[in-house]
């Protein structure tokens, strides 16, 4: 039997316009942070060889996403009346939490990497920033563009509703952060790790400062990808994982600035905001990579993950306008270190400077929130997977106090 839904879902769905029953998320697990329920944006495990996106979207008790399609001519439940401010942190919120006052600029191109074709992209991320006093970002005006692994602005691989949710998540966050940079969509053909390799190095060959990955699988393998997300001078941002403690690639890259994730909630202290490590962070120490010059964690010979981390517990989720079905788009709330990975991107975007691949981050600690307490798993009590003073896996050296280390 499922637990009761709780008070603070229920309000959740009210806020939204009742739950929107989506029959593929039947499949995926329902998960629970704290008061609200959630599921996995792309059901896993993946299969050897290709990657899951790691995207959490929340839901009722039985795994119903809650979303609000009122926007996109879809009729709510009777009786319920849509808020005007959509659930979840907005981009003022993590502006606030994250000390971010830059906006970026054209000069600056945010690449996202993600599977699949997202039809809609343009329009949704245009709802998105309407609704947040963004400035549109289109094709029209040069701010976005779409193209597929090869680089081509048509013939796109076919959407996947959890893919296409994913990537609304990424266009949104990395919109919330930098939204004076352009943003450029590359779509792999597939969740293989070919495909998001090719589509990796097609956003490097196009001119992106930053290309933001919100995936990951199995180390085992990938040692003939791992050259994709080895760009000298581009900041390319990992999601850790969302299945709690364990290494997953390509954020066990040594070249990559692996993120994991955070609880984030307001507080009555100096920054107004306090954070713990989120249970379902990934992290730990590769048994494929090198450990990077850069890092001197004392128990981990190898690469070990994390680097930096930012909001990922979807019981502290952000709003994202995206596909609730693969007909149609609405308000929802998403977690899971899908959120923190293009965030980073983006404070990566409004600081613009020379980037050492995942380095930075260890020469500006000052400018760091250290996160001191969570866990992600069991791993004997070390900093593998609990949150503690200076460097832990769950949280990295922590999260940013403003752009400086980025």
């Amino acid at each position: 039997m499922y637990r009761l839904i709780s008070a603070a879902v229920l309000s959740a769905a009210l806020a939204f316009g009742m739950s929107a029953p989506v029959s593929a998320q039947s499949a995926r697990h329902v998960h629970q942070s704290g008061n609200t329920f959630h599921v996995e944006a792309c059901a896993g495990p993946s299969a050897p060889g290709t990657a899951r996106c790691h995207a959490r979207i929340v839901s009722d008790s039985a795994g119903n996403v809650l979303a609000d399609r009122g926007r996109n001519g879809v009729h709510m439940a009777a009786g319920v009346t849509r808020n005007a401010t959509p659930a979840g942190f907005g981009p003022s919120d993590l502006r606030s939490a994250y000390g971010i006052s830059g906006n970026g600029s054209a000069a600056t191109t945010i690449a996202i990497v993600d599977a699949y074709g997202y039809t809609n992209a343009e329009a949704d991320l245009g709802v998105y920033r309407a609704q947040y006093g963004l400035p549109a970002c289109t094709t029209a005006n040069g701010c976005f563009k779409k193209v597929n692994q090869n680089g081509v602005q048509g013939s796109y691989p076919a959407q996947n509703t959890g893919w296409a949710q994913e990537t609304a998540l990424d266009l949104d966050m990395a919109s919330a952060m930098c939204p004076g940079c352009k943003i450029l969509l590359v779509e792999a053909n597939s969740t293989s790790y070919a495909d998001l390799a090719a589509a990796e190095n097609r956003a490097a060959a196009l001119g992106a400062h930053v290309i933001s990955n919100s995936y990951g699988g199995g180390e085992s393998g990938t040692t003939s990808y791992e050259s994709a997300y080895n760009h000298a001078g581009v900041a390319i941002t990992v999601s850790s994982g969302d299945s709690g403690y364990g290494v997953q690639f390509p954020a066990s890259s040594p070249h990559v600035t692996a993120v994991g994730g955070t609880n984030l909630a307001r507080a009555s202290n100096a920054r107004g905001w306090s954070e713990t490590a989120w249970v379902d962070a990934g992290s730990g120490c590769s048994t494929v990579y090198a450990k990077p010059t850069w890092q001197h964690d004392s128990l981990c010979t190898k690469r070990m993950e994390a680097d930096v981390s930012a909001v990922a517990d979807p019981n502290t989720g952000v709003a994202v306008y995206g596909p609730v079905t693969s007909r149609t788009s609405g308000w929802q709330v998403y977690g899971g270190t899908s959120v923190a990975a293009p965030l980073i991107g983006g404070i990566y975007g409004v600081n613009a400077g020379t980037v050492s691949y995942g380095s930075n981050p260890y020469g500006s600690t000052t400018n760091l929130n250290d996160v001191t307490s969570g866990s992600n798993g069991s791993c004997g009590g070390t900093y593998f997977c609990t949150a503690g003073a200076a460097y832990d896996g769950p949280t990295g050296l922590g999260t940013p106090k403003n752009a400086t280390p980025f």
